[in-house]
């Protein structure tokens, strides 16, 4: 076994790779770039090596400085993670000739398989059933308008290199297909050192599902059953979960017996995915396959029992798989829920800073099932703008599909993130979702069910009542904390009252409290009554509940006379007042928001690209203003009505804030 591997990647994946080989007895290197100096990864590895500035085509997909890190430690093996140098040939090729072990597949595996036009050819050959398109290379807008037209509206136009949702565009018309086609490009030359482009037809109401491969050097293949990606924004996965609610046994074991001829045909060895557009009535298509470690990999681990990263270094040693198809079962069900650094109420834009607060659930075993969380991040690191977005992995397992997403919830709930615009919320939101519970989803989910944009989470009737009568309970612990404080010193203290009045999501509710030793009953004018016990005291950002016996988790924070509490994917002023203060609030006129409808505000912490206008310019409604680009993803931001450019206060190349002014409107 090796001694030694270097992990030629940062962030999440660096320090799952990193967790293996310490279980292997393997020792590690690690690589990090300036902005990665402090990261977590770096923390973690035996050993670490300086490799250029933040950006990525300065530092990680510099492959001579990839190699003069191998050099330098005596690495025997490098593990790529995935992005990055994990599907380029040439960096395979370059560790063979240095007699260093690449843990992935051969290079014209990657060459076959890890282009997209490539793949796809070999797999129409292969008899493999295909998305219509056109596999030829694309000189120009041009011609991408020409073949999309003959191909068909809508149509998917994908960088040939790309992964991760970088370089992918839908196009439903020649404008957008124009547009598309140059901003694929460039994302695919920013992000792969490949722009080439290829367009294929955009099959509606699809379903993402994808089969884990995994092959050894002595001719063995296995698949380790599907994953269902198909809870997607921007062609970037959000939700994973295995194995899928919508296969049957039969397609299953077809989309598998398939995932591996195709990779035999290849001469494939190592991990690798199968991807499928898998449609209404479970036909199936090729897709493309990643040759490597796939980000969801997690959830196949928690229904399969095995290590993908600890098999893929055992191939890459040479051993044989310790088990065949026959021995892989699907245990139970798992779900990935991925956090990301973009502020869902600000359509998913990157947001960068500091992480004030980073605290995951506990992981390990539960009551009812398993929590991980797959991190590269800590409390007190910084997210940068010069890498995906994708800050950590959070999944659970249970035995069935139902527990499943009931331990993503709890576990949601208890995650708290600080610093930073984060997706949780929308995450939880999904959990809650009727149409994602039942099963019933589509790569359009997130377009149509939240069609304008996510605004939070309105909470039913039943929940809001358990959060009021949760947030009248610890309000009184919080009053019986302030007269110990401010009692005086013969131990008179100020009794606290019976009465309250609970204000939540626009509604008020009039509630007395009857506290005992083991907790409160809290009494609604209807004569409800809801038990409430907890030990949470002040101070304390995480209030775990029983409300009526039923486990209530509250990420909780201190507002006047009051709480901000989040739960389910809400976020909530709560205010709980005595009669007389709740009369007077009433009587406050209500602060409003300043008019910016005249400024064109930068959504997000990012580079401005392209000015599209100037000064002077008449603008109609969707006309492009600006492009900016954060985290490896462009950005066009376009005029929401008809309008004349007054001034212009950002050039290309401007670093900018979020909400600093891009141009003023007459």
């Amino acid at each position: 076994m090796f001694k030694k591997i270097l992990i030629a990647n940062r962030g999440e994946i660096a320090c799952r790779v990193i967790k293996t080989a310490k279980l292997m007895g393997i020792k590690t290197v690690a690589v990090y770039s300036d902005a990665d100096r402090n990261a977590l990864h770096v923390k973690m590895a035996d050993e670490a090596v300086h490799i250029g500035p933040s950006p990525a085509n300065q530092s990680y997909i510099v492959i001579d400085k990839i190699m003069a890190a191998v050099r330098q430690t005596g690495a025997e093996a490098v593990h790529p993670g995935y992005g990055f140098l994990s599907e380029n040939m040439n960096f395979a090729a370059a560790l063979e000739k240095e007699g260093v072990v690449f843990i992935g597949p051969p290079s014209p595996a990657i060459e076959a398989m890890g282009d997209k036009i490539t793949s796809k050819k070999i797999a129409m050959e292969a008899g493999v059933s295909t998305v219509p398109g056109y596999m030829g290379l694309i000189a120009d807008a041009d011609e991408a308008v020409k073949i999309s037209g003959q191909v068909g509206y809508p149509v998917m136009i994908k960088a040939s290199a790309g992964g991760g949702g970088k370089g992918m565009r839908i196009a439903w018309n020649d404008a957008e297909a124009r547009e598309g086609f140059q901003s694929s490009k460039n994302e695919a030359a920013s992000s792969f050192g490949d722009d080439r482009i290829f367009i294929e037809k955009f099959v509606t109401q699809p379903r993402h599902i994808e089969i884990q491969v995994l092959a050894d050097k002595h001719g063995n293949y296995v698949y380790l059953h599907e994953r269902e990606c198909s809870i997607q924004r921007r062609n970037q996965k959000v939700i994973e979960e295995a194995p899928s609610p919508f296969l049957d046994e039969a397609t299953r074991k077809a989309m598998g017996e398939q995932a591996c001829a195709l990779a035999r045909a290849v001469g494939y060895t190592s991990a690798g995915t199968v991807e499928f557009i898998v449609d209404g009535n479970r036909n199936f298509y090729f897709l493309e396959m990643n040759t490597r470690l796939q980000v969801e990999h997690p959830v196949t681990e928690l229904i399969t029992g095995v290590d993908l990263v600890e098999q893929m270094i055992r191939v890459a040693n040479g051993e044989p798989l310790s088990f065949a198809q026959s021995d892989l079962k699907i245990n139970g069900w798992a779900m990935e829920s991925r956090l990301y650094a973009e502020d869902p109420y600000r359509n998913f834009l990157p947001s960068i800073g500091r992480l004030t607060r980073y605290r995951p659930p506990v992981e390990g075993a539960t009551e009812s099932g398993i929590v991980r969380n797959d991190t590269g991040v800590f409390e007190g690191g910084e997210i940068s703008m010069f890498y995906d977005p994708m800050i950590a992995k959070l999944c659970t397992w249970a035995p069935t599909r139902d527990k499943a997403i009931e331990e993503m919830r709890v576990a949601l709930d208890t995650f708290e993130v600080e610093g930073i615009g984060h997706n949780l919320p929308f995450c939880a939101a999904v959990m809650d979702h009727p149409r994602f519970v039942s099963g019933n989803i589509t790569t359009a989910f997130i377009a149509e069910e939240f069609p304008d944009g996510f605004q939070g989470v309105t909470l039913d009737a039943p929940m809001l009542r358990r959060v009021a009568a949760a947030s009248a309970a610890m309000n009184r612990v919080a009053e019986i904390r302030r007269t110990r404080i401010s009692g005086t010193m013969d131990n008179h203290q100020r009794r606290v009252g019976d009465d309250w009045v609970v204000t939540l999501q626009g509604e008020s509710h009039a509630v007395q409290i009857a506290a005992d030793k083991s907790g409160s009953t809290v009494t609604f004018p209807d004569g409800e009554n809801l038990r409430v016990q907890s030990d949470w005291a002040p101070g304390q950002s995480l209030a775990r509940l029983s409300v009526d016996g039923t486990p209530l988790v509250l990420k909780v924070g201190k507002v006047p006379m009051g709480f901000r509490v989040r739960v389910r994917g809400a976020e909530l002023k709560v205010h709980v007042q005595s009669p007389r203060q709740a009369e007077l609030a009433k009587l406050m006129p209500e602060k409003l928001p300043p008019d910016t409808s005249k400024f064109l505000l930068c959504p997000m912490p990012g580079l401005v690209v392209k000015i599209n206008v100037a000064e002077g310019d008449e603008v109609q409604e969707g006309q492009a203003l600006a492009t900016v680009e954060a985290m490896k993803m462009e950005n066009i931001l376009k005029a929401e009505r008809r309008g004349v450019v007054k001034a212009i206060k950002a050039t290309a190349g401007s670093s900018l804030k979020v909400d600093e002014v891009i141009m003023e409107f007459e």
